[in-house]
């Protein structure tokens, strides 16, 4: 014969693991630390200014 089960604590412990899972799934997807931000926002600039000097006017709403 088997052992019974608190069915309380399996609904509670299903629930667990179901908001790790979903907490594990949101790391994943928008986790990121303050460096790789930093990082980002620095190339980011970078790429900015390297194609703002590359422009043949100052003016860059007016086209041709």
């Amino acid at each position: 014969m088997t052992t019974p089960i608190n069915l309380n604590k399996a609904r509670k412990a299903k629930a667990r693991d179901a908001k790790a899972q979903t907490a594990s799934e949101n790391r994943a997807r928008f986790g990121r630390t303050k460096a790789e931000r930093t990082l980002e926002e620095t190339r980011a600039e970078k790429l900015a200014k390297l194609t703002d000097g590359h422009r043949l006017d100052g003016d860059p709403d007016k086209q041709g």
